[in-house]
C-alpha cells in the first residue's frame, strides 16, 4: 500500500509541476536595439505568456516603465513581474499580454540641452522595434503603459503628450516632475552645466517646465488635447506614506477640474518594491478590462 500512495504521490506532483510550466511565461532580458537618438546600444527585457510559443495569435501589450536608479531588469530583479503575471493570467485575472520593459538611463523625456532624447526613442524606435520583431497589436486599444516613481512620471507624460498611443494608463507612486517653478530652473542649469543667469531665454524654460511638471502639464491641455486625453484609461496607485502622496493629490485636483476620469487608490505602504508588486496584479486587471473594451 505505502508503494502505490508513493507512486501516486510522485505521479501528482509530476503532474503539478508540468501544470506549472505549461502556464509559465517566458521573461528574456538584456535584450537590444540600436537608437539614433540615443547614439548606442539600448537594453530592455521582455516577458513572453505561455503560450507565445506555440500559438501563432498577436497580444496586447504592456510597456512597463522603471524608477531612478534602476534598469530594464528590475521589475523582474525586484517586481517578481514573471510570477505576478504567470499567476494574474493562470487566475483569469488578466488577459495574456507582452511585457515591455525599457532601460530609461537618464531619463523618459528629452533634455533641454538637447544631450538626451528619451522620448524620441521609445516612441520612434522602441515601439516600432518592438511590433516589428514581436507578435503585438499595433492598434491603440491594445497598448497600455504604466511605471513607478519615474517611471511613474514618464507614463502620464506620455500619455499626455501622445494620447493616440495608448488606451490605459496606469502610473504608481508617480513623480511629476519639479514641484516649483525655482525648483526646475535650478535643475536645468545644473543639467547643462552652466550657473543660473536672467540671460537665459525664459520662454523655454517656461514652455519646458510646462511639459516637465505633469500637474501644469494637465492644467495647460487644449480642448483639442483634453478630449483625447479623457478618452484615456487612467488608474492611479500610491501609498499613504509616500512622500509623493501629496503632490500627486494635486495632481488628482488638476484632473478633477478638467473633468478626465480616472481610478485612483491610496492603500497602505510605501515608496518601495513591497508596495510595488502589490500594486501590479491590480494594474494587469485594470489593464486588461481596457484591452477587452
Amino acid at each position: 500500500m505505502k508503494k502505490y500512495c508513493l507512486i501516486i504521490a510522485m505521479a501528482l506532483a509530476l503532474f503539478q509541476n508540468a501544470n506549472a510550466q505549461s502556464n509559465a511565461g517566458k521573461y528574456i532580458e538584456d535584450l537590444t536595439l540600436e537608437s539614433k537618438y540615443l547614439k548606442g546600444t539600448r537594453h530592455y527585457s521582455v516577458y513572453l505568456p505561455a503560450d507565445y510559443q506555440v500559438s501563432e495569435r498577436t497580444y496586447p501589450v504592456l510597456y512597463l516603465l522603471h524608477g531612478a536608479g534602476d534598469n530594464h531588469t528590475s521589475w523582474e530583479q525586484f517586481g517578481e513581474v514573471r510570477q505576478i503575471a504567470d499567476k494574474a493570467i493562470a487566475d483569469g485575472d488578466a488577459t495574456p499580454m507582452i511585457f515591455v520593459m525599457p532601460d530609461a538611463h537618464e531619463g523618459y523625456f528629452n533634455e533641454l540641452d538637447n544631450s538626451w532624447h528619451g522620448e524620441d526613442f521609445f516612441f520612434k524606435e522602441l515601439i516600432p522595434h518592438i511590433e516589428k520583431n514581436y507578435r503585438v497589436k499595433t492598434n491603440k486599444q491594445y497598448r497600455a503603459v504604466a511605471g513607478l516613481s519615474m517611471g511613474g512620471g514618464g507614463s502620464i507624460g506620455y500619455a499626455l503628450r501622445h494620447p493616440d498611443m495608448f488606451s490605459a494608463v496606469c502610473p504608481l507612486s508617480a513623480a511629476p516632475g519639479s514641484a516649483t517653478y525655482d525648483e526646475f530652473i535650478e535643475r536645468s542649469y545644473r543639467r547643462i552645466g552652466k550657473e543660473r543667469t536672467d540671460r537665459q531665454p525664459k520662454k523655454t524654460l517656461d514652455s519646458t517646465y510646462i511639459e516637465t511638471n505633469l500637474i501644469e502639464k494637465f492644467r495647460s491641455l487644449d480642448a483639442d488635447q483634453l478630449e483625447k486625453v479623457r478618452k484615456l484609461n487612467w488608474y492611479f496607485d500610491c501609498g499613504d506614506d509616500d512622500h509623493l502622496s501629496i503632490r500627486l493629490g494635486g495632481m488628482r485636483e488638476a484632473m478633477d477640474d478638467k473633468k478626465i476620469n480616472h481610478e485612483y487608490r491610496i492603500r497602505d505602504g510605501r515608496h518601495n518594491w513591497e508596495y510595488w508588486r502589490g500594486s501590479l496584479p491590480e494594474v494587469l486587471k485594470f489593464v486588461s478590462k481596457s484591452f477587452h473594451r
